[in-house]
């Protein structure tokens, strides 16, 4: 399986290669983000784009893949509204329309989050603009796309988040994720279990089009 994964530097993107570079089925990884990662396998390369969204030059490098795994995020906590959806929504589409019309065989798995606005019309103005990025997603010619919306994710192994707040919040929590994963397992994945989950998705399918943390963390736990 031949998989694209945007967003290799943040704290999902991090492990979902893990997961794709321990997988025997998954003989390469096409990396596409804004700088390089220092990291090399042989099962890996790298693109490197000032805009990520911005695929058509590369039609050439881009086709012939079987997944994409769209991680690529930000926080709209200290962003305009008109920045925020320019990095949500319209990097994330131009990308996904060039990515179908090279790979019509394709199977697109998106990050978005949990309380995303399937609606478009909630007050929250981020939750809305999720809504949107995964409505425009599923009316797209994939073979078939996922939209997955983890509530909570805690890091296995050494992953690490961008976003100092993050970094911060996740050091305070420590010993109590895996207490607080084992109490209310329906609000708390992994980074291990997002991996597996979206490779799962891409071999054999996914019993819905969005998946909520619950279904991630089945999805995730299957062999």
């Amino acid at each position: 399986m031949r998989v694209i994964l945007f967003g290799a530097s943040g704290m999902v993107g991090q492990g979902v290669l893990r997961e794709c570079l321990r997988d025997p089925d998954v003989d390469t990884v096409l990396l596409i983000g804004r700088s390089l990662i220092a990291r090399q396998h042989p099962k890996m390369r790298q693109i490197a784009r000032p805009d990520p969204g911005d695929l058509a030059p590369l039609h050439d490098e881009i086709t012939g893949f079987d997944a994409a795994f769209f991680c690529l995020g930000v926080s709209s906590a200290t962003m305009s509204a008109a920045d925020y959806k320019r990095i949500t929504y319209d990097l994330t589409i131009r990308a996904a329309r060039i990515l179908a019309q090279h790979n019509p065989g394709m199977t697109f798995i998106y990050v978005s989050g949990k309380g995303t606005d399937s609606t478009e019309r909630g007050r929250l103005p981020w939750a809305r603009v999720k809504g949107a990025t995964e409505n425009a997603l599923l009316r797209m010619p994939f073979k078939a796309a996922y939209m997955f919306r983890p509530g909570a994710i805690r890091p296995m192994h050494g992953e690490a988040p961008k976003a100092s707040a993050t970094r911060i919040a996740l050091k305070l929590m420590g010993w109590t994720s895996p207490l607080i994963q084992a109490i209310a397992p329906k609000s708390v994945t992994t980074t291990e279990r997002m991996g597996r989950a979206m490779l799962n998705a891409a071999k054999h399918g996914a019993p819905k089009t969005v998946l909520e943390t619950a279904d991630i963390n089945a999805l995730g736990a299957a062999r």
